[in-house]
């Protein structure tokens, strides 16, 4: 008779299209094959003391303050004793120092800096003041010019690159018009959500019935949505509020170091290339 194995329990908390198989993944809604479809605000559907780990990546700042202090006191009461907890939100320290460095410059002149203190604006308000999917970032993103495009990478982790084009092959649509209409359909496709297009018939009939009052219809819908943030956090704050919720040993980490045994193979913080998923994070795990 084989010896039981006493695995550990990890908890993947708001994993969006982040999970491992070894992990127990949940999100508001089913991201993939094995996400556990919960609303967060409701509780974690566990047991107290059953995980060894929880683990949480921008996920935290979009609860307005009084739910985040609710969810991590969840997350202390699922955890064992001594179990860990890692958190990964925006770093409000490192965007506040990239505002003071690039207004100085830009207020001298310097374009890229301009550039810079524009992006880092947006860090700041448009994930918290937009009222349509992705924001001017994401409207940024589509554009795929910007000379500074290299700051915006190392801040988010996002390559710009230009919008699709639609590329018309005359000889294909003459030889095997079949393939020709495949190809083009892919291609307007891919154009759409470049640029964010959904075609909607739902919404195309709320418009109609609502008239004027459809555009607030919109608005009140995207800022109940989830993705705008409520609230951010630096190394002070977030372990202040870790240790109100009955954690200790608080301490700041990178994506790359953790007390998590095999961290780097799940690729959770990093990518498979080895470079940071969001490098615009600080990291902070404490115990139980």
């Amino acid at each position: 008779m084989q010896p039981k194995v006493n695995r550990k329990v990890l908890l993947n908390l708001g994993c969006g299209t982040r999970y491992h198989p070894e992990w127990i993944n949940i999100d508001f809604i089913q991201t993939g094959r094995g996400v556990i479809a919960h609303d967060l605000l409701r509780g974690i559907p566990l047991g107290s003391n059953s995980c060894d780990v929880v683990y949480n990546s921008h996920l935290l700042e979009h609860f307005p303050p009084e739910d985040a202090v609710t969810f991590i006191r969840e997350c202390h009461r699922v955890l064992k004793l001594r179990g860990v907890i890692r958190v990964a939100v925006p770093d409000l320290e490192e965007i506040v120092k990239n505002y003071q460095t690039y207004l100085l410059l830009a207020i001298k002149g310097n374009k890229k800096a301009e550039a810079n203190y524009d992006w880092t604006m947006l860090e700041l308000y448009d994930q918290f003041g937009r009222n349509y999917s992705e924001g001017q970032m994401g409207a940024l993103y589509n554009k795929g010019d910007a000379i500074n495009a290299d700051f915006i990478y190392k801040r988010v982790g996002v390559k710009l690159s230009a919008p699709s084009k639609l590329q018309i092959n005359l000889k294909l649509a003459i030889r095997k018009p079949r393939i020709f209409l495949t190809e083009t359909l892919k291609q307007l496709i891919r154009i759409f959500r470049a640029v964010n297009i959904k075609l909607n018939i739902r919404e195309l009939l709320l418009q109609m019935l609502l008239g004027k009052e459809f555009k607030y219809y919109k608005i009140g819908k995207f800022r109940l949505s989830g993705e705008p943030h409520q609230w951010m956090y630096d190394r002070f704050s977030l372990a202040r509020l870790l240790r109100q919720a009955g954690f200790k040993e608080t301490h700041v980490c990178n994506a790359r170091s953790s007390s998590i045994a095999k961290w780097n193979s799940y690729y959770l913080d990093i990518n498979k290339d080895g470079t940071v998923y969001k490098p615009d994070s600080i990291f902070i795990e404490a115990v139980k």
